[in-house]
């Protein structure tokens, strides 16, 4: 699913109605999908009001609010203007809502009406408007709006941030510039779930859109749009599509030799629990085999982790770090027996020959390889090293997977940046460092980024503050290194992509049934296997970008009966 800026949405539309899909056929389906998302969350005796603009943000709504009408719904139309001021595809739809508002005071003269419509010219008629609302469809403005908000509509804004009230934000919080890639935008509406149209825009998978509510759904609904309208310049797509990958069942006759059999190299004094909880992780998310290769002091700790785990002792030096010697043959080739994929660094410290060991083994090894931690800390300075490693395999006709998995911290030691200079152009910098060296890079932090050699960038959505906790990186590793192990002859890509947004949404589940402050990193991989069954498309049709835990788990942990969100209406979250 590509992300799109909003000039290149506005051209996909284009598009669609050069293809015939007309620009009012565009605006029915977008307010009719708006309109089966609320219907889930509120009930019919709830009233739902919504704020509309004079664009085609506000035709959007006044169709939900038609399409709601027609459900049985009450609902109330709050206009910011006058009606003679909304224009094209936006006035069709007012006239229609008109239309059947005037039905029902023909037929039901003498009862309460189900249909209001208001116009708004100032404050105090605006909060009329919004007295008895069980759940508030924000229309106002959206894709192509730029901030800041003004008049009534900042008055809406300003009047909603002190309200309880349930808030569906068609296509984008109003005020919410589309092309921001900022977490949080202060003079936007906020949001308990936003719907948009046909595509994410940057704003949609980089900003917190609902951030009143840690899991408040993101979603996306298909109005018509061609595919081969949706074209994206950036090269950026969305990376919760890769999870596909891992939905299929597997073959009957599956066995262990057919899933990969995945070897970790980590661990140090100090340092067992890093590789455990790869080496658990790994298990978890299906590899058939799993060796955590550790130094000979702490193999009684890993092995005490899981019955599953096979053991290989590595050689130290006295100086603690691992002896070179067991790179010569034939140790080597024994260690590497039946491996598909490799994972290194999880705990491996930095001390005597260990650096040099990986740099090494990195060199010698043409494996698909995971490189984390240490590992990573091992070229720090030294990334020609990665790049000719890529090289060497490609000019023999047989290029190798090398996955990078940095945080910012690692990823500034890599390349000799401070971590603000990374925090700047995260999006850049990783896609220059994955073309440059042939490599896929995982930059991780607030939506993690997967760039590819080809210089495309998937943009993760999963993952919550719960997951700032050592062992959350060693945990990747694993998972990453398992799903390569399962997946690369099919797509090391969407392999990559697939464990990064697996990994956010087991977080995502874990933290649903407990605190933020007390998730540790072993109970990510305890609610992987949510993870693995939760479906990102639903019945509707719309597909989520973020939420998805929240679809499918009560705040127990168990399935909601229609698979569908627990209703807006309850309590917001006190995130």
């Amino acid at each position: 699913m590509k992300i799109l800026t909003a000039e290149e949405m506005g051209a996909a539309d284009r598009r669609s109605v050069e293809a015939g899909v007309s620009a009012q056929t565009l605006m029915q389906h977008a307010g009719a999908a708006v309109a089966r998302f609320c219907e889930r969350r509120v009930s019919p005796a709830g009233l739902v009001v919504v704020l509309a603009g004079r664009g085609n943000n506000g035709g959007d709504g006044l169709v939900a609010a038609l399409r709601l009408a027609e459900r049985g719904y009450r609902v109330r139309v709050a206009l910011l203007g006058r009606a003679g001021e909304v224009k094209g595809e936006a006035a069709s739809a007012l006239a229609a809502f008109l239309r059947r508002r005037d039905e029902d005071r023909d037929e039901d003269r003498d009862e309460e009406q189900d249909l209001e419509f208001l116009e708004v010219t100032e404050a105090e008629s605006l909060q009329q408007a919004l007295r008895g609302a069980a759940l508030v469809i924000d229309a106002v403005v959206g894709t192509g709006f730029k901030p800041p908000l003004r008049g009534l509509a900042a008055e809406a804004r300003r009047m909603l941030a002190g309200n309880d009230v349930m808030v569906v934000a068609v296509d984008l919080p109003s005020g919410w510039d589309a092309d921001s890639v900022q977490i949080r935008s202060p003079g936007a509406f906020r949001a308990d779930a936003v719907v948009t149209f046909a595509a994410p825009k940057l704003a949609h998978v980089f900003g917190h859109l609902t951030e009143g509510r840690t899991f408040g759904p993101v979603v996306v609904a298909g109005i018509g749009t061609p595919p081969e309208a949706i074209r994206s310049s950036a090269g950026l797509h969305w990376g919760g599509r890769a999870k596909a990958i891992a939905e299929r069942p597997r073959a009957i006759d599956a066995n262990k030799g057919r899933m990969g059999h995945v070897l970790l190299l980590g661990g140090s004094f100090g340092k067992a629990g890093a590789p455990s909880m790869a080496g658990l992780a790994a298990l978890r998310a299906g590899a058939g085999l799993v060796t955590a290769a550790v130094p000979r002091e702490i193999v009684p700790v890993v092995a005490s982790v899981a019955s599953e785990l096979m053991l290989a002792p590595l050689a130290t030096e006295g100086s603690g770090g691992l002896a070179l010697e067991s790179l010569e043959e034939p140790s080597l080739s024994s260690l590497l027996r039946g491996i598909s994929v490799v994972g290194i660094g999880p705990g491996l410290g930095q001390e005597g020959s260990t650096p040099e060991w990986v740099r090494r083994f990195v060199e010698r090894v043409t494996l698909p390889m995971v490189i984390d931690a240490d590992a990573l800390n091992a070229f720090a300075g030294t990334t020609a090293l990665l790049k000719r490693a890529a090289q060497a395999a490609a000019e023999k006709g047989e290029p190798r997977t090398i996955v990078l998995t940095p945080h910012p911290g690692e990823m500034a030691r890599l390349v000799g940046m401070t971590v603000r200079e990374v925090e700047a152009d995260r999006v850049g910098l990783a896609r220059r460092f994955a073309l440059e060296h042939g490599v896929t890079l995982v930059l991780k932090g607030w939506r993690t980024l997967v760039a590819h050699p080809d210089g495309s960038v998937a943009v993760n959505t999963t993952g919550n503050p719960s997951m700032a906790k050592g062992g959350s990186g060693d945990v990747l590793t694993g998972m990453i290194a398992a799903l390569l192990g399962q997946y690369v002859a099919e797509s090391a890509a969407q392999a990559v992509e697939a464990a990064v947004f697996l990994h956010g949404l087991a977080g995502d589940f874990a933290c649903l049934t407990q605190d933020e402050h007390t998730v540790l990193a072993t109970d990510t991989v305890s609610h992987l296997w949510q993870a693995f069954r939760a479906r990102l498309v639903d019945a509707d049709g719309f597909t989520w970008l973020s939420g998805a835990a929240r679809k499918v788990g009560s705040l127990a942990g168990a399935a909601t009966p229609d698979g569908a969100a627990p209703p807006l209406i309850a309590a917001r979250s006190g995130r």
